[in-house]
């Protein structure tokens, strides 16, 4: 079993900053894929950004330029660095974990974060 816990969400000022974290628990697989995702009031969740345990990223065209993802493999945690936040922005993180070994996807509980003046 795996359990991941976000944390780092809040209230943040159009233009601001904030850095998100997420802390996976139990047996993580290096062939393992962590990610974020978002939900927005009435949307679909939609991908932010993917990385691999060897550091290749993948991430949506809308936050190339302003997110940036990484990971500590020693510490199993997968971190989102969000700048220039924007109103849209605002929507309910997800932190996830999947893996072609894996015979099901793991998702965290997710953290707020929103975007307003």
């Amino acid at each position: 079993q795996v359990q991941l816990v976000e944390s780092g969400g809040g209230l943040v000022q159009p233009g601001g900053s904030l850095r998100l974290a997420c802390a996976a628990s139990g047996s993580i697989l290096s062939t393992d894929v962590m990610g974020w995702y978002r939900q927005a009031p009435g949307k679909e969740r939609e991908l932010v950004a993917t990385i691999t345990s060897g550091g290749s990223t993948n991430y949506a065209d809308s936050m190339k330029g302003r997110f940036t993802i990484s990971r500590d493999n020693a510490k199993n945690t997968v971190y989102l660095q969000m700048n220039s936040l924007k109103p849209e922005d605002t929507a309910v993180y997800y932190c996830k974990l999947s893996g072609w070994r894996r015979v099901r996807d793991y998702w965290g509980q997710g953290t707020q974060v929103t975007v307003s003046s």
